[in-house]
């Protein structure tokens, strides 16, 4: 079941809306965006183009670990911006194995130049663990004879 989930289901469960800031945004204002959406991260854009992406991990490591002040940095000057992207035919299981070897929590979701959402790694383990209760429910009527084929 999970080799062929795709990440266009996740986007349809989840909705596709697009939590996003512009680069010239402050950290700060960002984060405040972040804290509204209960969100790890966010997409930078400009114009309706994908410019990167700030995440947490990003604000832990180049704003408070540097000292630096999150109301006068702009996200640009942070921000990641070699992103890796997944589309939304690709599966479940090559986001999550895209996701453990880079050792990223987010994928910008893109078809063609657009953006149609963001996943995180709950989103996919959330899931994972969905579908497992589903095979485990039907192995469960399986074994006692209930199985309605």
């Amino acid at each position: 079941m999970l080799e062929k989930t795709k990440v266009s289901e996740i986007l349809k469960d989840k909705g596709k809306a697009i939590v996003s800031v512009d680069p010239g945004a402050t950290v700060f204002e960002a984060l405040s965006l972040m804290a509204e959406r209960n969100t790890g991260a966010v997409l930078v854009m400009s114009e309706g183009r994908l410019e990167g992406l700030l995440s947490e991990r990003d604000y832990a490591r180049k704003v408070v670990l540097r000292g630096r002040n999150s109301r006068e940095t702009h996200v640009r000057e942070i921000m990641s911006r070699e992103l890796i992207i997944v589309h939304p035919e690709d599966s479940v299981m090559e986001s999550l194995a895209i996701m453990t070897e880079k050792r990223i929590r987010h994928l910008p979701v893109m078809e063609g130049s657009e953006v149609v959402g963001l996943i995180s790694i709950g989103d996919l383990v959330k899931r994972v663990i969905d579908e497992q209760h589903i095979m485990i429910k039907h192995l469960e009527n399986y074994i006692s004879g209930s199985y309605m084929a």
